[in-house]
């Protein structure tokens, strides 16, 4: 890595740099919305206070653009979006910490499972430091890191405690309306049925227990979710990165030119690319991590 450069947030060393390369972290963000929609509150706030009924896909985007910038981008880009939340939070009035907390956990809770689910060789260890990394964008929206999970111990912890204040309401309803047939151009409806509502469903499979009873419908049993899973996150693999990576807004690319070519993020690579301060294995084989399934498949077995 350039010694000169600025690693951002997070930097090639970090968990996050690696996971939220792979393209799974797309059903992972459907994943989100379908689980942030299930706070009263929090949901009431989005659909009064922002864009997501006039424009929910401008809206979509520009989160996925802010996840992105934290992710990649510079230490200023990151403060400067991060600044840019808060006064919009402020402005808005849903600036509750409570509130924030649970959008920053259903976020977090997310990208994790969805990741090692889908067969991202991710230990423990490297969850408790993903979770943990995370504090650090928790505060640029706002909250105190003190008051945040540290832990996928913790994150458990947390949604053991909300759950009472979870319900699918009227307004969680309009947002699975529009998770399940999003307004497109009519030229866009074939698209529509036949990719985004496998990606939203299988999004909708991928949450916890409490969600599908909360919304009323059931979920094929947890193996076969899996296993679809897995088969759908390996096909979007097939993509080529060098692909994927170059659509706008480029965080990627970026952030490799900026640091150097061995910056290039891998979250199969093993052993890790970069030294970690914990010398504890943060990326490894299936077999051995704890919490994975990873389908039957070789696709993740690790070279000699």
């Amino acid at each position: 890595m350039r010694q000169d450069a600025d690693p951002g947030l997070f930097g090639p060393r970090s968990v996050t740099w690696q996971l939220h390369s792979d393209p799974v972290m797309w059903i992972a963000g459907v994943r989100a919305l379908w689980l942030q929609a299930l706070h009263p509150v929090a949901v009431r706030g989005v659909m009064i206070n922002s864009s997501f009924r006039q424009d929910p896909w401008g809206r979509l985007m520009r989160t996925a653009n802010f996840v992105g910038t934290l992710s990649y981008g510079t230490t200023g880009a990151a403060e400067a979006a991060g600044a840019r939340v808060r006064r919009i939070h402020r402005r808005l009035g849903v600036d509750d910490p409570e509130l924030l907390l649970w959008v920053h956990c259903a976020e977090t809770d997310s990208y994790l499972s969805v990741a090692r689910r889908s067969g991202i060789p991710l230990t423990d260890a490297g969850a408790d430091r993903y979770v943990d990394e995370h504090r650090a964008s928790a505060r640029l929206v706002g909250l105190d890191p003190a008051a945040v999970p540290a832990s996928t111990a913790d994150l458990a912890a947390y949604f053991e405690a909300v759950r009472p204040c979870l319900a699918a309401g009227p307004d969680a309803r309009t947002v699975e309306d529009f998770l399940r047939r999003p307004p497109v151009k009519p030229a866009l409806v074939p698209a529509r049925e036949v990719i985004w509502r496998r990606v939203t469903a299988l999004a909708y499979d991928t949450l916890p227990p409490y969600a599908h009873t909360l919304y009323g419908r059931p979920a094929p049993p947890p193996e076969t979710v899996t296993r679809r899973l897995v088969a759908t996150a390996n096909l979007l693999r097939c993509v080529p990165s060098g692909l994927r990576w170059r659509l706008p807004p480029r965080h990627i690319p970026r952030a490799v030119e900026r640091l150097g070519p061995e910056t290039r993020p891998d979250p199969y690579a093993y052993p890790t690319p970069y030294p970690l301060s914990d010398p504890a294995a943060i990326l490894d084989t299936p077999e051995r991590a704890h919490g994975i399934d990873g389908g039957g498949g070789t696709r993740w077995g690790t070279p000699d």
